[in-house]
């Protein structure tokens, strides 16, 4: 969430930025510059008042000690008075920090300055494209057909086993989704992440950390009796390491990369868009997440990209890197960058990953800071990116490499699946 600090210096300015994401925030930010206003006279009253009660009780105990028990009493009396107003102003000093708390968690990041204008997808900017898009010719078949003819994936026992979006893998398909997890875990090794395996389920701080909550909790599954959420993404376990975290500054950057299972509800998502593997319930996804001083985070945004690109290009897909939209950015995102492959047979283009810097937004939340060589803490910056997700990128590849003979496996993944061809 954004800093009181952030915000009473410059309202306007945030304000405006804000407008970017087509978030109105007059009001809203009027009512925090006020909440904060009562929390900081409340916290001078208070301390006021309790600096009043240790001056008036050590002058009862001299008033004591020279028999003056009479204005000892009237002391007493007016000590007992100021508790009595101190516990007024310490329940209207909490009620004022809960009522900041609630307000700010309904204020979205600010968007950087290079964010293009825009409300939907299409107002997205392309950066960069690269890859080439195959002639496959009347006769290709989307994926969902290829997994059904070469027996990769078995949509209809996901539906019996489980429901809708949960699809079953089954011997080669089965083979190429762990071939791609390896192969994208090995890649972020060599780039100098360091691998972790988390839970894949969080309490809810965590998911109030990275900001899933409050914000997104209708597309997350919820265990309510246990209270515990089912990740979306493996940024939530993985940037929670670094809750109520202070790091030291010569050991930034913190790079970690995680496999995990992916869970989204995916509420309101039907239509020819969501066949086959275009959009699931449950998922695998690789995910790269970087720690960084605020000064270099741009810098690492930069790298974490550019490692996205190495993976498309390698697996011989054509690509694209937009810059999304203020209308199409995430709530939490400062500046977010979408890959996507092309689809050869069903010709359209699908996301397979988002590289995001959230600047301090979910630091703040995290409570993740760093000391600095003059001693002093300052929030980190914290960024990730899908390296990648395996759903589209597994349905691109089917597309876009089957031939007559089969379908052919990206030669840097060979050594990862064992065969050149699904036959």
């Amino acid at each position: 969430m954004l800093t009181l600090k952030t915000i009473s210096q410059n309202p306007e300015e945030v304000i405006r930025r804000l407008a970017k994401k087509h978030f109105d925030g007059k009001e809203i930010i009027a009512r925090v510059l006020e909440a904060d206003k009562i929390r900081k006279q409340t916290q001078t009253e208070l301390d006021n008042n309790l600096a009043e009660q240790n001056k008036l009780s050590k002058e009862i105990g001299a008033l004591m000690k020279e028999g003056k028990k009479s204005e000892a009493e009237i002391a007493k009396s007016r000590v007992a008075e100021m508790k009595e107003s101190t516990k007024m102003l310490e329940d209207t000093l909490r009620q004022a920090e809960q009522d900041l708390q609630d307000m700010l968690v309904l204020i979205p990041n600010l968007p950087h300055d290079s964010v293009p204008e825009g409300k939907v997808a299409e107002d997205n900017v392309v950066e960069k494209t690269g890859g080439v898009v195959p002639e496959l010719g009347e006769n290709a078949l989307p994926h969902w057909e290829l997994a059904k003819k070469y027996d990769l994936i078995d949509f209809e026992l996901g539906v019996k086993i489980t429901g809708a979006g949960f699809p079953v893998y089954k011997g080669m398909g089965a083979r190429l989704q762990r071939a791609l997890i390896n192969f994208f875990l090995d890649r972020a090794r060599e780039a100098g992440y360091l691998e972790v395996q988390p839970p894949y389920v969080v309490n809810a701080a965590s998911g109030y950390g990275t900001g899933q909550l409050p914000d997104k909790e209708g597309q997350m599954y919820h265990a309510v009796l246990d209270d515990l959420y089912l990740i979306p993404t493996a940024e939530v376990p993985v940037t929670n390491i670094y809750r109520d975290v202070i790091l030291e500054e010569k050991d930034l950057p913190v790079m970690n990369t995680a496999y995990s299972a992916c869970f989204r509800r995916e509420a309101g998502s039907y239509g020819k868009d969501v066949r086959g593997l275009n959009r699931l319930h449950q998922f695998d996804k690789v995910e790269i997440v970087r720690i960084d001083k605020p000064e270099h985070s741009y810098e690492s945004l930069k790298e974490m990209v550019a490692h996205v690109e190495s993976l498309v290009s390698d697996l011989e897909l054509p690509w694209r890197i937009l810059r999304l939209c203020g209308g199409d950015m995430s709530f939490t995102s400062a500046l977010t960058f979408d890959f996507e492959v092309f689809s050869a047979a069903q010709q359209r283009w699908l996301e397979v990953s988002s590289v995001s810097n959230f600047e301090s937004y979910q630091a703040n939340r995290l409570k993740c800071r760093y000391r600095t060589a003059d001693k002093k803490t300052e929030l980190v910056h914290t960024l990730n990116g899908s390296a990648l997700a395996l759903p589209r990128i597994v349905a691109a590849l089917l597309e876009n490499h089957q031939t007559p003979e089969g379908i052919r496996i990206p030669k840097a993944l060979v050594p990862y699946t064992g065969f050149e061809m699904i036959k």
